[in-house]
């Protein structure tokens, strides 16, 4: 046969009937894939391990996958932090673009990238952790423009250097340079231009977690998770809506995303604990009122998803499953938690701090582990651990350690 119709018959059956996963945390930045035809159980050392990569930088950033290419941010050394697109089909490079230096980091401890790329059509969007915010194109890794948070808007990370992915609502780039002048901004994403910044009244540093669309009461609305805690901000003006700060007292780095549903938002820091407010909208002003507020609820680094009612995450060394609006325990189980986690076709995937991952079923009736394995050849973390999300799309799980990327077959 002739091999480039081979090629093309492997790329047609590898993403043809996929999904693609194109920002942080997914299609709706939700921790959900759209994926569906998924192997409901592991066989025994997991799924079929389709190719590994060792060579790919350091970094915490997870993949943005779209059609047969990857794109994530690494860093090597502290001067070169750089955005890639790798071959979905056997994880080499295509092409390598620098962005900046890594960000200063308290101690330091656990430099790095950390943003996921957020790819839009023909562009992608990437913050580096030095604050170096840049639009580039797919194709070739072209810059098309760049802008620094913290030199062109005052912006102040926190005490881990700047973590949020960008978010793009239909034509503006929202990201949270965090400081007094401009805590959060919304700019034009065709050229970077600022279309509205707003200063919070308490001025707030940026914290690890990434902006959530919502809309209460006919008002559409970014949500983010900052140092003083959580605030809800009018996507079409800028303007300051409402703040509730529970769950980021006494936590050090809110990380993270918040789970929204209807008009409840759930926030949790992993020294604090989580917390679900329901907005109210009355003559134009927002509140935020508490409905409970539990110090070992789901609050680790890995975040949580909203299926049906019931919301999944880890505490400490429990995976939990939690009636959303009640706040009630259904039920714990050990896996590898704690870990980050996502959920396709029925399941969750959880990637556990240790570097083992399992799959759990998505049921608030019992814990049932359906398999898991162990990531072969893993890189030495030193004092870190294994925190970068799992990410399903076409057929496919990636899971990313530092400077290793593992590309399995999850396709039944």
């Amino acid at each position: 046969m002739n091999r480039c119709w081979a090629g093309l018959i492997v790329v047609l059956s590898l993403w043809g009937l996929g999904a693609d996963w194109a920002q942080w945390r997914g299609p709706n930045r939700d921790g959900i894939s759209l994926e569906t035809g998924l192997l409901q159980e592991w066989p025994e050392g997991g799924p079929k391990l389709v190719w590994q990569v060792n060579d790919i930088g350091d970094g915490y950033s997870t993949p943005a996958v779209v059609g047969d290419r990857l794109y994530l941010i690494s860093n090597r050394g502290t001067d070169d932090e750089f955005v890639q697109a790798l071959s979905a089909v056997d994880g080499k490079q295509i092409w390598s673009q620098h962005i900046g230096k890594v960000g200063p980091n308290t101690g330091p401890q656990y430099p790095g990238s950390r943003s996921t790329p957020t790819v839009d059509g023909e562009l992608l969007y990437a913050l580096g952790s030095d604050g170096d915010l840049a639009c580039l194109e797919t194709a070739s890794g072209k810059v098309r423009w760049t802008k620094n948070l913290r030199s062109e808007f005052g912006g102040k990370p926190g005490a881990w250097a700047y973590s949020e992915s960008p978010l793009i609502d239909g034509d503006v780039l929202v990201i949270a340079p965090g400081g007094a002048d401009a805590t959060v901004v919304a700019l034009a994403k065709k050229n970077g231009d600022l279309v509205w910044k707003c200063p919070l009244p308490e001025a707030d540093e940026a914290a690890y977690a990434s902006a959530i669309i919502i809309e209460v009461g006919g008002v559409k609305q970014y949500v983010e998770f900052l140092q003083k805690g959580l605030v809800g901000i009018e996507a079409a003006t800028g303007n300051f809506l409402w703040r509730y700060e529970r769950t980021a007292q006494g936590s050090p780095a809110n990380i993270p995303t918040p789970v929204a549903a209807d008009n409840y938002v759930y926030s949790a820091g992993g020294r604090s604990g989580g917390g679900l407010v329901q907005l109210t909208a009355k003559d134009g002003v927002f509140t935020a009122d508490q409905l409970y507020f539990a110090p070992k609820l789901p609050n680790s680094i890995g975040g949580s998803v909203k299926i049906g009612d019931y919301l999944y995450g880890t505490a400490s060394g429990s995976l939990l499953c939690v009636d959303y609006v009640s706040g009630e325990l259904k039920w714990q189980g050990k896996s590898v938690a704690p870990g980050a986690v996502c959920f396709a076709d029925g399941r969750l995937y959880l990637h556990g701090e240790k570097g083992d991952v399992a799959l759990i079923e998505a049921s608030p009736d019992e814990f049932r582990e359906k398999g898991r394995f162990t990531p072969p050849a893993q890189p030495d973390r030193g004092k870190a651990n294994a925190w970068c999300y799992p990410v399903v799309a076409n057929g496919r799980l990636y899971l990313r350690d530092l400077g290793t990327l593992w590309c399995y077959d999850v396709k039944q």
